[in-house]
């Protein structure tokens, strides 16, 4: 089946001619049609869209004018901006929003010739790890409908473990990326900070939002990556350097590898069945070449108090514009321009979103900026400078993505700290603004199991060749819920 294919196998048939890109396509749309409502995956699905850019993307490959992504369809999570398409980030507040313009990860896959199937669904905002507190209601996980998909873009991984995409954006703020793709067992990879545009990504926490891919493979993130990264004048945290070739290092042997192993991942909190797989997986990394080092983290315990002042402070400012004035959901007869901005945000806003905006305009308020916003802002230097000390030893670190397996919708609803804790060991890496990659390492209780490699600052090429050397001896990223086959 088509849905079966590595993104490098899709390029190969349809430059063979086997299949067109109009016939790939319109296998994902049927996919779709089948699946979905129950997923409940997509927000926005585009088939006249994604049919004419397959037809463009033909054109392109007869002429011979195609590169490796061209004619292979894609699904963007509805937090970038999509010229003409409805962009809500899974809020009522944004439910009318037709984007006048593409973000520049959009826009760049564009140009590769991708067709766009359409926009993922997410926790609102991007405020969770669950997909739950989407307006459009929950996606379930493909591996056990009972189940979240993580968050919060948790609907591009859902879309991936199903077969409804080959491939998806999503973006990573405190794990959103690598949780959702452990939790639905695909890859997923949140680069350095900078090293791919935020402009067009409509902005939850801008010093820690990160674009990056979700794919089966670290491969085909690799062959992603390489299409989406890069500097972009729009945006004035994108860095200038030279991107690298994502690809180029994937069949590097792993011998000589440095591995550390912080012993504060190994401790309280996390499920034994998920340790013993993360330990396995690292075991095979050893019978790769590694070489398993102990390191040490010791303020890793304060990053996700950090977190929770810093991002929903950047929350509170970023939010802002959601006024009932300029665009996005505005209140019925509003009395006065006082109560026009009142209901119109606290009926366009969710529960969790309007949580996170009254945390993060107290923390930065007279009085207790000081208190709050200043004393994490110092935690989160110690948190980088544990990460920098660390890498003096090791190549890079490895452990969990998350403390426990896919937990069940509703199941954390009510405790909003146990739910926050589930970003325990993706958090760190945000507040540092380091690359991760998660891969596919296992099942405990028939629900995956991610292993949680993280590197040094543009060190995307190694984590994509590590997870690629791993799963070369491991089928795991391989493996598909047996209803979606």
């Amino acid at each position: 089946m088509m849905h079966n294919l590595t993104i490098k196998q899709m390029s190969e048939k349809l430059r063979a001619g086997e299949f067109t890109s109009v016939q790939l396509t319109q296998h994902y749309l049927d996919r779709i049609d089948q699946y979905d409502a129950e997923l409940n995956a997509y927000i926005t699905v585009t088939p006249e869209l994604a049919i004419s850019m397959a037809e463009e993307a033909d054109r392109r490959i007869a002429a011979g004018e195609a590169e490796l992504l061209t004619g292979i369809p894609v699904a963007h999570k509805d937090i970038f901006c999509t010229d003409g398409v409805k962009t809500s980030c899974a809020s009522k507040m944004l439910d009318n929003f037709i984007a006048p313009y593409d973000a520049n990860v959009v826009s760049l896959l564009k140009k590769v010739g991708m067709p766009i199937l359409g926009k993922t669904n997410m926790d609102e905002f991007a405020m969770g790890s669950s997909s739950e507190s989407s307006y459009y209601g929950p996606t379930k996980n493909p591996w056990d409908h009972k189940a979240v998909p993580g968050g919060s873009s948790g609907g591009a991984a859902a879309v991936i473990a199903a077969g409804l995409a080959p491939m998806a954006t999503g973006t990573d703020t405190g794990g959103s990326i690598r949780q959702p793709a452990a939790f639905c067992g695909i890859t997923g990879i949140k680069p350095t900070y900078g090293a791919v545009s935020r402009f067009g990504i409509i902005a939850y926490a801008s010093s820690f939002d990160q674009a990056g891919p979700m794919t089966r493979s670290a491969e085909d993130s690799a062959w992603m990556l390489n299409a989406m990264a890069g500097f972009d004048e729009r945006d004035s945290t994108s860095l200038e350097r030279e991107t690298p070739d994502y690809t180029a290092e994937l069949d590097r042997s792993l011998k000589g590898l440095k591995v550390g192993v912080p012993a504060e991942y190994f401790g309280e909190g996390l499920d034994p069945e998920v340790s013993n797989i993360v330990k396995a997986a690292i075991d095979e990394v050893k019978k790769l070449g590694a070489e398993v080092v102990e390191v040490h983290l010791p303020n890793k315990a304060l990053a996700v108090p950090s977190y929770y002042v810093l991002a929903p402070a950047e929350a509170s400012s970023n939010l802002s514009r959601f006024d009932g004035v300029r665009f996005g959901y505005r209140c019925e007869q509003p009395k006065d321009l006082e109560d026009l901005y009142k209901r119109s945000r606290s009926e366009g806003f969710g529960e969790e979103v309007k949580r996170r905006i009254m945390v993060g305009a107290y923390a930065l308020s007279a009085g207790y900026y000081d208190a709050y916003y200043l004393k994490a802002q110092k935690l989160r230097r110690m948190v980088r400078d544990d990460f920098i000390k660390a890498f003096e030893s090791c190549d890079v670190i490895m452990g969990p993505v998350a403390p426990t397996t896919a937990f069940n919708i509703g199941e954390k609803s009510d405790d909003q700290v146990s739910m926050y804790l589930s970003d325990l060991y993706t958090i760190p890496v945000n507040l540092a603004g380091l690359p991760a990659l998660s891969v596919p390492a296992g099942f405990a209780q028939e629900r995956p199991v991610g292993l949680h490699i993280v590197g040094p600052y543009f060190s995307e090429a190694k984590l994509l060749n590590i997870g690629h050397q791993f799963q070369q001896v491991t089928d795991w990223h391989t493996k598909m819920p047996a209803q979606y086959q």
